[in-house]
């Protein structure tokens, strides 16, 4: 690996301009990053993840129709003062959060032409720094920094880091994919080659790539001349490609293999099973809900007894 200190990484970019369509109607006029997962927005731990790994400056690519996002993390005085009046000091507390979390910055997608492109939309604020990408789809479990990983790899290594997770095979086609070979870290892996979304026939891996990223800020130039791909969109993995196969374009690329929880709250299954999983870790909701569920799941198999707990 790379010996020269990597520069220290200040900022983190979350792409937040997506139009939602697997969550329509719902979608219509509510940004699918304000849908609650238990009682804040999934977008709220996004955010918080990036703070908790000392990101505290936030640029969010929006698009139209994203203006909730900024109220969200902005100030409301009318029920911060309403909140006050009734003495509901535990509320106005949950309230007050959001707004204190980070210094928050938003610039809009006019155009939404993918990932790469959305990462391109950041450049003015991110300069010439290494930054952090977090896609909002994606929720890692605080009690697994990922991110924080990441950011050491990068401090030893330079160049770019991406977040990998081992899939089944047969799902490889619904992500990124990495060619990768060991380096002397079990958790870390040296990139070489990159392709989005492969037929599974033809994967180099089941290594597919999740939602976070530490880049270089040479993303900026390879991203400028990469031209549409899969999907007629900019992607983002082709521009890592070109650097995991030339070194000179930004250094290094590698990847972190993450096997800690991980909530997808991109399909609209897995967001169900996102709020059930953290509503029963919860102290104040858990041994309720949970002995709840435990009456319905068998409450169910009792109605239909050829069933199981999964076709609930």
């Amino acid at each position: 690996m790379n010996n020269t200190p990597a520069p220290q990484v200040r900022k983190a970019v979350i792409p937040a301009a997506g139009l939602g369509t697997r969550f329509l109607p719902a979608t219509k006029a509510t940004p699918k990053e304000m849908l609650p997962v238990v009682d804040k927005p999934a977008i709220q731990y996004v955010v918080e993840e990036a703070v908790s790994a000392g990101l505290s400056d936030v640029l969010m690519i929006t698009g139209r129709n994203k203006r909730p996002l900024e109220d969200h993390f902005d100030r409301n005085y009318e029920l911060e003062e309403a909140l006050t009046r009734k003495g509901d000091d535990e509320r106005l507390a949950r309230v007050q959060e959001s707004s204190e979390l980070a210094t928050m910055h938003y610039v809009r997608q006019g155009d939404p032409r993918g990932l790469g492109h959305a990462v391109l939309c950041a450049q003015p604020h991110v300069g010439d720094e290494p930054f952090a990408v977090l896609l909002g789809d994606d929720l890692i479990d605080p009690r697994d920094p990922l991110l924080a990983r990441m950011l050491e790899v990068l401090a030893t290594a330079g160049g770019s880091v991406v977040a990998l997770m081992e899939v089944d095979p047969a799902q490889i086609h619904l992500y990124g994919c990495a060619a990768v070979e060991p380096t002397g870290d079990a958790d870390v892996v040296r990139i070489t080659g990159l392709v989005e979304k492969p037929d599974p026939a033809e994967a180099p891996s089941n290594y597919a790539i999740i939602g976070r990223y530490v880049l270089d800020p040479a993303v900026f130039g390879v991203l400028g001349e990469t031209e549409p791909g899969r999907g007629g969109e900019i992607q983002l993995t082709d521009a890592l490609q070109k650097m995991a196969a030339d070194e000179e374009l930004g250094g290094p690329v590698h990847g972190v293999v993450f096997k800690g929880r991980r909530y997808d709250t991109g399909d609209r299954g897995d967001y169900l099973r996102a709020i059930v999983r953290l509503a029963c870790e919860r102290e104040d909701l858990g041994p309720d809900f949970r002995a709840w569920l435990k009456g319905f799941v068998a409450e169910t198999s009792a109605a239909d007894p050829a069933g199981d707990a999964a076709g609930i």
